[in-house]
């Protein structure tokens, strides 16, 4: 079994998709809360919920990420992403009622700040890996951080327990996950993994649950959702 998570992604109060994580790359699918209330309706755990704006740092959707946040929090558990970079953005998700946040460039950018806060909250706190073959994916995608497996290990030593691993080159594209990516990811931690980016199939579904021995547990679900290839309710049975 592999845990879902459909992506609603927040950039100028709307739900968006990009292509590549692109900034100037997105379609428009309306109301955040809207969309979130969607995939609840249909059986979902757990949100990814991410703030496009702050992660491209051209503002913030607080408000209309808060409304989903106290709307859906009793009813599934929220993942949230974009822009949490210092213990300000940390604390704020978690007290509007985020069950666990994903850091994205922060660990890049201060991996001091992010080991501390992995050691401070625990499971509460995934890191986002993303990757262009092995080199990590900095700030909005666009420019490069260092070796994936390098970081990996430092925040490995730290006690990091989910990884969130995209490959890039296939967000949003819906032509499959990187499932050799995902393995290597997984064989270099005790920590659980979380698939990203890809995702065009139920057969894709399938072959993502072939890892759950080396740890991959589940998977973020976006274009896929929003362009019907497949529906939620499919998803979860072959999950």
């Amino acid at each position: 079994m592999i845990t879902l998570l459909p992506a609603v992604d927040v950039r100028d109060g709307k739900a968006v998709r990009l292509r590549q994580g692109v900034s100037g790359s997105e379609t428009d699918y309306g109301s955040p809360l809207d969309a979130a209330k969607t995939w609840v309706d249909a059986g979902a755990q757990w949100i990814h919920l991410v703030d496009l704006d702050a992660a491209f740092g051209t503002g913030d959707n607080r408000s209309q990420i808060r409304e989903i946040v106290e709307d859906l929090g009793s009813r599934v558990h929220i993942e949230l992403s974009g822009g949490i970079r210092n213990d300000e953005s940390l604390e704020s998700a978690l007290d509007a009622g985020a069950s666990r946040v994903n850091i994205g460039t922060a660990a890049l950018e201060n991996p001091d700040w992010t080991a501390s806060i992995i050691q401070k909250y625990g499971d509460k706190v995934a890191v986002g890996l993303d990757v262009r073959g092995t080199v990590l994916a900095a700030r909005g995608w666009v420019s490069e951080g260092g070796d994936v497996f390098e970081m990996i290990e430092f925040l490995n030593n730290a006690g990091c327990s989910r990884y969130v691993v995209t490959d890039v080159t296939r967000d949003g594209m819906m032509n499959g996950p990187n499932l050799e990516l995902l393995k290597k990811v997984a064989q270099s931690t005790q920590a659980k993994v979380t698939a990203s980016g890809g995702i065009s199939s139920l057969e894709d579904l399938r072959n993502i649950a072939t890892l759950t021995q080396y740890g991959v547990d589940s998977a973020i679900l976006g274009k896929s959702l929003y362009a019907k290839a497949f529906t939620l309710e499919e998803a979860l049975q072959v999950t």
